[in-house]
């Protein structure tokens, strides 16, 4: 009697045609320079990346330059299990000590340009740096200032130390550490989230088979390499294909229009944000020259969905990520792209809904393994080996995936998440202040705003506390609106009952 057929997974309707689930290998190379040093090798005159600017740089270059880079790491003293705090804007120069670094085995920790100095401390504190990459004196001034009697490195992203060899490179396994990002999650101040080689380049190759990605795309990357939207997708899947990237310092939808048209790009992503402003533009039917566009780290409207559809011939495929797991699902390349869903899951990832809740819970290569230092959090965010994601899911009939809420209060702004504590925190520490609760907003342009509520204000203005937030927070974690209010809604506990806040 012949054996029974293994059921087809949830994420076959990714794959191209001809392609079997049994065929598919989520880690060729072994680890993530591992992989990219195949496809330089193959043909390391190919053009990889360039600043929209300058020469483009090949895979040679590449290879050779972050080899440099590394032994000037190692001449530090830098070894592998090391983290290195790198915060500074996209350019080709970061990616090479970035690749430089993963090389050497060293674990990276990128840090928001936008912090401030709280931000920063708080990192550099709980992360424990050997050295740092940063792109600005002040805040290289905060990180040693922060790291107080350890008295780390703090260099630019060129590293201009001495030359050295480093003889213990590309020796990265699938278990290594690659990546350590901080997120905010249900409690206290955001927490690092390491992920591994192997979780990194299970979502590069994944997207990969999903979107059809090819040596011939070309992406405009205007996304920052310190958010995993712009590194562990954006970069990590342009390198992983053997493609190439136009690396912008920041988005402005002139700038991504000319850039389309210059260097014949083939695929734009983008949070919803970015969507809106070139959907407002008078170009938007120059998004036809594109072959794909992708939305991500935050609800796309179906109604934005409809008008670049409409307006620019895309029908935009939107996607679900997280911190703790890069990428889980996404709308399909050749199959209906349906708005308001964010698809099916990617190939290798099983996804379920908690039963009462509708908890959306994840496993797979992608899913990293706890928090750094974090028990507790770790334990309570994983069950019988399923990542608790927070997000409140529904399923329709063809497993298209549907987020309906989240049963963590964290607020999506502009892609970046933030959490209603820290805001809280640093508006309750004005001395004018008694007490704040931050709740997010639907807003057109930024997914969620960013609200404040505070009470007891004793002779303060929206204004100035306006501003105490600007000098203490990123821009994307400033509330947008404050009230003030006499009383805040609490129950009989005291506890402040949020779903009483109103947004006049």
């Amino acid at each position: 009697m012949p054996e029974p057929l293994e059921p087809r997974p949830a994420w076959a309707p990714h794959l191209p045609d001809g392609t079997l689930p049994t065929d598919v290998d989520l880690a060729p190379g072994g680890s993530l320079p591992g992989r990219w040093l195949q496809r330089w090798a193959a043909d390391g005159a190919r053009p990889v990346l360039s600043d929209g600017e300058g020469p483009w740089v090949g895979g040679g270059e590449l290879e050779e330059r972050s080899r440099v880079v590394a032994g000037r790491l190692s001449g530090l003293g830098l070894a592998r299990g090391d983290r290195l705090l790198v915060s500074a804007a996209s350019t080709v120069e970061l990616v090479v000590a970035y690749v430089a670094a993963l090389r050497l085995g060293l674990v990276v920790v990128p840090a928001n340009t936008a912090y401030r100095e709280p931000e920063v401390a708080h990192v550099v504190a709980d992360a424990a740096p050997a050295a740092a990459l940063v792109d600005d004196a002040e805040r290289g001034r905060w990180i040693e200032a922060a790291a107080g009697e350890r008295s780390i490195p703090v260099l630019g992203v060129e590293v201009d130390r001495p030359d050295h060899v480093a003889d213990d490179l590309d020796r990265n396994v699938l278990a290594d550490p690659a990546l350590m990002l901080y997120t905010s999650g249900t409690t206290g101040r955001p927490k690092g989230a390491p992920l591994t080689h192997g979780n990194l380049l299970a979502s590069a190759t994944a997207v990969q088979l999903a979107w059809r990605w090819t040596p011939e795309d070309r992406l405009v990357l205007a996304l920052p390499l310190f958010h995993l939207h712009g590194l562990g997708v954006g970069l990590h899947g342009t390198l992983a294909a053997g493609a190439s990237a136009v690396l912008r310092p920041s988005f402005a939808a002139d700038d991504a229009f000319d850039a389309f048209a210059r260097h014949r790009a083939t695929l734009f992503f983008g949070v919803p944000t970015m969507y809106a402003r070139l959907a407002r533009s008078a170009r938007l039917a120059e998004l036809r020259s594109l072959r794909l566009c992708v939305s991500g780290s935050a609800p796309l409207p179906a109604e934005l969905h409809e008008q670049v559809a409409v307006g620019g011939g895309q029908r935009i495929i939107e996607r679900y990520g997280m911190t703790e797991t890069v990428m889980n699902v996404s709308n399909p390349h050749d199959g209906e792209r349906r708005p308001g869903t964010v698809g099916l899951p990617l190939p290798g990832v099983e996804l379920r809904l908690a039963s009462g809740s509708g908890e959306i819970e994840l496993r797979g290569p992608n899913v990293f393994g706890g928090y750094w230092q974090r028990p507790d959090a770790t334990a309570e965010s994983f069950v019988d080996g399923w990542f608790r994601t927070g997000d409140i899911g529904e399923l329709d009939d063809d497993g298209y995936l549907r987020i309906v809420g989240r049963s963590k209060e964290l607020i999506i702004s502009g892609g970046y998440n933030v959490y209603p504590r820290e805001v809280e925190d640093v508006l309750r520490s004005h001395p004018g202040v008694g007490d704040a609760a931050v709740v997010g907003v639907p807003d057109a342009e930024w997914g969620e705003a960013v609200v404040a509520h505070v009470e007891d204000a004793d002779g303060v203005d929206e204004a100035e506390l306006l501003a105490w937030a600007r000098a203490r927070l990123a821009p994307h974690k400033r509330p947008k609106r404050i009230h003030l209010v006499a009383a805040l809604p609490r129950n009989a506990l005291g506890k402040v009952t949020k779903a009483d806040l109103t947004d006049p």
